[in-house]
């Protein structure tokens, strides 16, 4: 891809995509190793501080092995928008590319990959008011029947969104209150420009849905071993903490809070936790099977980290180690 007013080929920014516990991190850490490239966190959930288990985020021994940049950015008691994310991945991009080095982009939330390259809409910012007067709908009727609501007002945007994703149902309501377009229509009006890079994309994606389903079933099990329930009863205590913030409705978090607040026993709380994240890693595979240029591989298969590896050293004219 060629800057058409410079004719200067565009920096390269590398991408490794994929869904939730599919061996992301780790192979990151040992592209880091092997590569001229410095890591960004795509990740919505891992901004926020204090959620640690819960986001798998990398440890304080991977982070110092690899850093990984746009983690701990946040308070649980902030909100951070795609928008923000990528206003801070293009500047961590310049001067990842200032200082001669590569982006790494590694995570699984595929909203924010697509708003980066693609570009983002100029939508009109959080209304504290008509988010409250969303959640109270939404604690009378259930979140499945305001996705309804919104597949009425605009079926192409219901369509992409899982009718349990609260978080964002909630924002396209918002936006079709703010502005009395569908939101789709409000996008397509507000469209911005991409970034100056040109995008090289892997994705991993497990072959044998099965055995993602049990590695997701084991690894919030091992969450829960490691303090999960403990981490999360701490947010709460704090003070500036409650369950409608967006850091309180991540996958994992919310079925841990329902279970703290009595609304659920331990085993109820297991289930639909482990039920949301195959939800999500369902939502996940959608997003990447349309997603544009993206060479798939399968982290079930021997000798995956070594493919990708060799597939990014490739475009980047190199020989991997």
């Amino acid at each position: 891809m060629i800057d058409s007013t410079s004719a200067v080929p565009l920096p390269l920014a590398l991408c490794l995509m994929g869904p939730t516990a599919s061996g992301k991190t780790g192979l990151a850490i040992k592209l880091r190793q092997q590569l001229p490239v410095e890591l960004i966190s795509v990740d919505a959930s891992q901004v926020y501080r204090e959620l640690n288990i819960g986001t798998a985020k990398p440890s304080l021994e991977e982070q110092k092995l690899a850093p990984h940049r746009l983690i701990d950015i946040r308070e649980p008691a902030e909100t951070y928008s795609a928008a923000e994310f990528c206003r801070d991945a293009l500047e961590e991009m310049r001067q990842i590319t200032a200082a001669g080095r590569i982006p790494l982009l590694v995570g699984g939330t595929m909203f924010y990959f697509r708003a980066l390259e693609f570009g983002l809409s100029e939508l009109p910012e959080a209304d504290a008011n008509i988010r409250a007067e969303l959640e109270t709908e939404a604690r009378s009727l259930g979140w499945p029947a305001m996705h309804e609501r919104l597949a009425t007002i605009d079926p192409a945007i219901a369509q992409r969104i899982d009718r349990h994703d609260a978080q964002r149902i909630q924002r396209a309501l918002e936006i079709y209150r703010l502005t009395g377009m569908a939101p789709s229509e409000a996008q397509a009006q507000t469209r911005q420009a991409p970034p100056p890079y040109r995008f090289i994309k892997a994705a991993l994606m497990p072959g044998n849905r099965e055995r993602l389903r049990q590695d997701i079933a084991r690894r919030f099990v091992m969450m829960l071993e490691q303090g999960l329930v403990e981490e999360v009863d701490v947010l709460l205590k704090r003070g500036d903490i409650n369950p409608s913030l967006a850091s309180m409705r991540m996958v994992g978090y919310r079925q841990v809070v329902d279970y703290l607040h009595g609304k659920v026993d331990k085993n109820t709380m297991i289930d639909q936790a482990v039920t949301a994240t195959r939800r999500l890693a369902k939502r996940q595979f959608t997003w990447l099977r349309s997603y544009p240029d993206v060479v798939r591989f399968d982290p079930q298969k021997p000798g995956f980290e070594q493919s990708v590896g060799e597939h990014f050293a490739d475009k980047l004219g190199m020989i991997c180690p």
